[in-house]
């Protein structure tokens, strides 16, 4: 979009290190000047919310999540084995953050088994590498290539495949027993009626009963 080479990732941490400061000093009505890896003229935000947004840090990796903590309002990451989860938390905590652990969880579910499946291998296979890889990957058509022939395996360890919804109810258990506070669920898929449906109807209220 800007015709500038997709950045190293030590490279993106600190521009997006930079932001975070601009940003922060944006919402306290400062008008800003900044000149490194983003610049900025003179910026100024007229019209500030009551209450500034909060700032959470993404990361994937151990590595990321102790860095976050120096300057995110809260930690996200993406469901994965929960030793796994265990251990970024960890290292977000270890690390000095205080904020609200999220997780997004990537699902899918149908009624069937084979539809559920089938839903995440035409939906997500292409979101199921591990870095540096996705990090890397810098335009559709890569993901694409890359993706031909993925196992369905892989697409299992990345999505939360079911058809049962007391399955679906055990795992976002799980995640709350870890300490996460805020769950977001992300069906993969492209209709999201039945979905809403049927976890409202029997997920919430089973997690509800649980707590």
């Amino acid at each position: 979009i800007t015709g500038g080479r997709w950045p190293r990732k030590d490279v993106r941490n600190a521009r997006l290190r930079e932001c975070v400061d601009i940003i922060r000093a944006l919402l306290r009505g400062e008008e800003v000047s900044h000149d490194g890896l983003v610049i900025v003229d003179r910026a100024r935000v007229w019209t500030r919310p009551e209450r500034a947004p909060l700032l959470i840090g993404a990361a994937t990796s151990e590595q990321t999540a102790a860095w976050c903590a120096d300057w995110a309002d809260g930690l996200i990451t993406t469901n994965a084995p929960p030793e796994r989860l265990r251990k970024i938390a960890s290292a977000y905590r270890e690390a000095g953050g205080r904020g609200e652990l999220h997780l997004q969880v990537h699902l899918s579910w149908a009624p069937d088994e084979p539809t559920a499946e089938a839903i995440a291998y035409e939906q997500w296979r292409s979101n199921v590498f591990p870095p540096p890889v996705c990090w890397d990957l810098d335009s559709a058509e890569l993901f694409d290539a890359v993706s031909q022939e993925v196992p369905m395996a892989d697409v299992r360890g990345t999505v939360n495949i079911s058809a049962d919804l007391s399955r679906h109810t055990e795992l976002l258990a799980e995640y709350i027993d870890l300490g996460f506070e805020q769950v977001y669920l992300h069906h993969v898929g492209q209709e999201q009626d039945a979905f809403i449906d049927a976890f409202g109807a029997k997920v919430l209220p089973q997690l509800r009963a649980g707590s």
